[in-house]
């Protein structure tokens, strides 16, 4: 299950979201990666890579169409201050489909679909910022679903073992894998369950060009039609907290269809709650006015 920063972030809690990350700890017991062979660090690192497959599912995990998820998420501020909490539900049909809407009122919704997004509020449906757009599609290419099932495939990645470690008192190995593009992903792979704990994400900001590392934690598995799934994924960046998800609940391939992920369907609501929304709102502006004066 994909959470990733959004425009969606700030519409319901007005605050920072992200991802987070930090470099695998080296440690005396890595003596052996330091001899290993590019090819030999590549194939080990490949036979890791598998194994957690495996354990999150194996087929039932890779031929995922779509997953609907319910849950709590929380997030936090530059300070790392709590800003609150909102109940959700997202839908996503991997990799690049997903809507995210508010519970139980569902009257603020975000939807991407590619390189393309809209948001609903009390405003109506808008198209959401260019900025927020590309961010999804840079998550969505380091999404470690994403990553598992697609894209170790592609040409050019290059695959690394990067030696044994312990986080979160769990024995684990990291992989590190480098795409065409530069991006370096590490993965902890717990040596117990083989399934991932951990990823490891090194940013530059495209404005300000400084460097960001971000991890995200995986935690609390459940097994679900096949699947083992996190019910808890925490973001960290520069080791501030950025944001929590508690999940309660996620069912798989239940046909979601395409057009539900359209502005269509944005539109659709809309037109269903508009008036309404636009009722709530002139009193919520009253009512601020009343108390200005």
């Amino acid at each position: 299950m994909r959470i990733i920063s959004r425009s969606w972030c700030a519409v319901l809690l007005a605050g920072a979201c992200g991802l987070v990350a930090t470099a695998p700890r080296a440690s005396a017991q890595d003596q052996d990666t330091v001899v290993m062979m590019p090819e030999q660090s590549a194939a080990k690192a490949k036979e890791l890579i598998q194994q957690a497959i495996t354990a999150l599912g194996g087929d039932a995990y890779l031929n995922v169409h779509d997953v609907t998820c319910t849950g709590t998420f929380s997030n936090f501020g530059h300070s790392g201050e709590l800003n609150g909490f909102t109940k959700f539900i997202d839908y996503e049909i991997p990799p690049s489909k997903d809507r995210f809407e508010n519970v139980p009122k569902h009257n603020i919704i975000s939807i991407y679909n590619g390189d393309k997004g809209w948001n609903l509020d009390r405003g109506g449906v808008s198209e959401a910022a260019a900025s927020d757009v590309a961010h999804q599609v840079e998550g969505e290419t380091t999404d470690i679903d994403n990553i598992l099932r697609k894209r170790i495939h592609e040409k050019g990645m290059v695959f690394r073992y990067a030696g044994p470690d312990t986080v979160d008192r769990l024995e684990v190995d990291w992989v590190e894998l480098v795409d065409s593009e530069n991006r370096t992903i590490r993965i902890a792979i717990s040596r117990s369950t083989h399934l991932p704990v951990r990823k490891t994400l090194d940013l530059r900001d495209p404005e300000s060009q400084m460097k960001t590392a971000e991890i995200e934690y995986y935690s609390n598995f459940h097994p679900l039609s096949g699947i083992q799934t996190p019910f808890q994924i925490a973001r960290d960046r520069n080791g501030m907290k950025v944001y929590q998800v508690f999940f309660d609940k996620c069912d798989y391939n239940t046909n979601l269809a395409d057009s539900f992920f359209t502005k269509e369907s944005l539109d659709d609501r809309w037109a269903k709650i508009g008036k309404k929304e636009k009722k709530s709102d002139s009193k919520y502006r009253n009512k601020k006015d009343k108390d200005t004066d």
